[in-house]
């Protein structure tokens, strides 16, 4: 289930299926139905309005770059971790 909490309440971030994890959120920023601020961005105009479009439309290419892991590319980069790593204040 897809939720978020603010101030202590909880709010489904697909109203329609809540219970599924599919493509619907990008559907949704189509309408101009997305919950979040952040959501809301990618899909006013901008450079990442073709991705959106692209999620709504095809929910394999969606379900394939879910599924990749976004951190791989850590494992080959030089990440700091422990004493060594920074952590940004800003």
């Amino acid at each position: 289930m897809e939720t978020i909490m603010s101030g202590g309440n909880l709010a489904q971030l697909d109203l329609v299926t809540p219970n599924s994890f599919y493509n619907n959120y990008f559907r949704n920023l189509l309408q101009r139905r997305g919950l979040l601020q952040s959501g809301l961005v990618l899909f006013r105009g901008g450079t990442t309005d073709s991705i959106v479009n692209e999620y709504s439309r095809n929910p394999s290419t969606f379900s394939s770059d879910f599924a990749s892991p976004p951190c791989s590319r850590w494992e080959t980069s030089s990440l700091l971790t422990g004493s060594a790593g920074i952590i940004r204040r800003i």
